[in-house]
């Protein structure tokens, strides 16, 4: 198997650490490819799609790598306060959400900030893009979760949780999504909008990934590394991977094996192969590198494409199909008109964001 790889790390020392792996059969080995120094603050967000490599810091930046020219692409600057989360969809289009309580949408082609949302009255602390591409979830400092409408930037329905919520993912499928408040799991159904089932980790969570459709892995302030199946709401297995606590997890489908990355305190990456067979077992270690660093967040990027995302949302779903969706769910939850700002990006800006809100990038 000749897999292309690469490991990306963001640190407390500020630094972007860039690891390309090289594949054997047995052990694999990550060696370093590039560093990157572009924030003067924690590196608290890090994203990835074939072409690019984002993050975002407490220093209210987003800054852009290159991997195909391997060059520095510019800084984004439209948030007031800490990046704390970023997501691409396919290779169009990147999300970004902050402390300022702004969702905003950016067109990788020219890098203009599309939409700016107004999505919490705190700060936002985790978004998740639905497979279709039609639909966002966000949780934030408001105690409430929120699902968008990302064709016209509106508001579909808001949900009162009752706590601060710091995770939202959408299942592969995206017919589930789990929110993670402290150390618990709540399982949605997208049919229903209603918890399905919840799972309490031993320490509060740091990380959560779906592996497929119906295995989460969980990683929390310990060293230990637990997989929930979804459907049934309860633990299947867990492994000891790291020495100290687990800071954040990423997978990839590889061949007939699911490939997991863990990043830890302790400064390592570790690469594990697990078969997500009926029964889950242990964890084999394909490979691992030091990387000295306070690591804070973790992404793997490969060139090519590995799920196949419609670059074009309206043929992932027909409007239609979301509008059923989303009347299922107004049925089933109460409700609350909101109307959601988007701003208009030909109004003038605070000095700190010229152009449109965002520093020239390079081409």
């Amino acid at each position: 198997m000749a897999a292309v790889l690469e490991l990306i790390a963001g640190s407390y020392e500020q630094i972007t650490f860039g690891y390309r792996v090289q594949t054997a059969e047995n052990e694999w080995t990550a060696k370093a490819d590039f560093t990157h120094h572009a924030h003067t603050a924690s590196i608290s967000a890090v994203a990835t799609s074939e072409r690019f490599v984002v993050t975002g810091s407490k220093d209210e930046t987003i800054q852009l790598y290159d991997m195909k020219k391997r060059t520095d692409h510019g800084a984004l600057l439209h948030h007031d306060g800490t990046i704390t989360c970023l997501e691409f969809y396919g290779t169009s289009h990147l999300l970004s959400g902050g402390e300022d309580g702004l969702l905003c949408v950016w067109s990788t082609k020219n890098w203009e900030c599309l939409k700016t949302i107004r999505a919490h009255k705190g700060h936002v602390t985790s978004l998740s893009v639905h497979p279709s591409g039609k639909l966002a979830l966000s949780v934030g400092t408001d105690k409430t979760l929120r699902t968008w409408n990302l064709i016209n930037g509106r508001s579909a329905f808001i949900k009162n949780i009752k706590q601060n919520a710091h995770i939202v993912r959408w299942s592969p499928d995206g017919d589930r999504y789990v929110v993670v408040v402290n150390d618990k799991v709540d399982i949605y159904k997208l049919e229903t909008a209603s918890i399905t089932g919840t799972i309490t980790n031993p320490k509060r969570i740091s990380s959560v990934k779906f592996l497929n459709n119906s295995v989460l892995a969980v990683a929390g302030d310990d060293e230990t590394v637990r997989f929930c199946d979804v459907g049934k709401a309860k633990w299947v297995c867990e492994f000891r991977a790291h020495e100290t606590r687990v800071k954040a997890v990423d997978s990839l489908i590889l061949d007939d094996f699911c490939m997991l990355v863990t990043a830890s305190n302790d400064g390592y990456i570790k690469m594990w192969k697990i078969h997500l067979k009926e029964e889950l077992e242990s964890p084999i270690l394909l490979g691992e590198v030091n990387t000295t660093a306070r690591l804070t967040c973790l992404s793997v990027w490969r060139p090519s494409s590995l799920q196949q995302i419609s670059e074009d949302p309206s043929k992932a779903t027909t409007s239609e199909e979301l509008d059923q969706e989303l009347d299922k769910k107004k049925k089933r939850v109460r409700e609350t008109t909101e109307e959601v700002i988007v701003e208009d990006e030909s109004k003038p800006k605070k000095k700190k964001k010229r152009d449109g809100g965002k520093k020239t990038v390079k081409q």
